[in-house]
């Protein structure tokens, strides 16, 4: 039986990712952040077929151990680790930049280091963010990165130190460069979950406004359980490498805010209003992917685009709100 390990299970990729594993029939663990509250609502419906170990990016001491006791001997097949946890949230790393570079950057170090010497495949979370300011439209594996936030920058650390892991030390790992994946499960403080939860809950009568940033930033939003799926298939090739997933289309906020609210039937001008908190002090003006390599090399394309992804959403958050206007 294969194993693997995902940092970042409770989150939403990493979610989508112990389904898709256990489908697959892997034995899936992965590691929690001890919390005196519980935080598992997104594997709860897995929760007995997961094997969870506490553990935080910040202790070493703790990877290692976790880590230690995975490592398959006797010629079993190596261990597939899914380096998914971080401080995630753009607009948040400028308020907390030292946490973030420690989780992002030194705890994807921590990660890669506890593996050396093992045999493992290994894939980093890598991010669109890391383009930043460059003028190449679209952005592929040979853009260069021009990264303007603390969690960007952190990323890039992250990123590279990959690649010298693995031209170093002769390991199995992989950059995923993905570009925005969203779903009902994407954490509420995001635009496109922030956006999608209000339509729902304006619509009920249970909120009146929504207070956004930046409208005209583009992006290049996805369906995160196609993502997953991508990064599965990079730990399966033969050789390790980096690759882009992404659409290849870019939209803007007001485009998202188009479909999610016209899908209930509202005109999101008259509930929207630009709060300045929400603007990042240095903004990502577009960004866009160009995936011909994962097509080409991994068989993998986006299949949902960003208007069938913002009615999704929205359905989800409806029914999420019709539960609560019942209570």
């Amino acid at each position: 039986m294969k194993r693997a390990l995902i940092t970042g299970i409770t989150g939403q990729d990493g979610s989508y990712l112990a389904e898709l594993l256990l489908e697959k029939g892997y034995e899936v663990h992965g590691i929690i952040r001890r919390s005196s509250s519980f935080n598992t609502g997104r594997i709860n419906h897995i929760f007995d077929r997961l094997h969870l170990h506490y553990g935080d990016l910040t202790d070493g001491v703790a990877l290692n151990s976790i880590l230690k006791g995975l490592f398959p001997t006797f010629g079993e097949t190596a261990l597939e680790v899914y380096h998914l946890a971080a401080q995630s949230h753009v607009r948040t790393s400028f308020e907390i930049p030292e946490y973030t570079g420690d989780t992002v950057a030194l705890g994807t170090l921590r990660m890669l280091d506890a593996c050396r010497g093992h045999s493992v495949r290994f894939y980093q979370a890598s991010s669109s963010e890391q383009y930043g300011k460059t003028q190449t439209i679209p952005q592929s594996e040979i853009t260069k990165f021009q990264p303007c936030s603390p969690y960007a920058i952190a990323k890039l650390y992250a990123y590279w130190m990959a690649v010298n892991y693995r031209e170093s030390y002769d390991m199995f790992v992989c950059n995923g460069i993905l570009f925005n994946h969203e779903s009902p499960r994407r954490g509420e403080t995001f635009v496109t979950r922030k956006i999608t939860k209000a339509a729902a809950r304006i619509k009920l009568g249970l909120q009146d406004s929504l207070f956004l940033g930046n409208l005209d930033a583009r992006r290049d939003w996805g369906y995160a359980p196609e993502y997953v799926e991508g990064m599965w298939r990079m730990l399966q090739q033969p050789v390790p490498d980096d690759y882009v997933l992404a659409t290849g289309q870019s939209h803007t906020v007001r485009d998202f805010l188009d479909e999610a609210f016209g899908y209930l039937s509202l005109d999101w001008s008259k509930h929207v209003e630009i709060d300045l908190r929400y603007f990042r002090p240095t903004e990502v003006d577009i960004l866009v992917g160009d995936t011909s390599k994962a097509e080409e090399l991994l068989r993998w394309k986006a299949q949902t685009m960003m208007p069938e992804l913002a009615q999704l959403m929205v359905k989800a958050d409806l029914a999420e709100a019709l539960r609560e206007s019942n209570r």
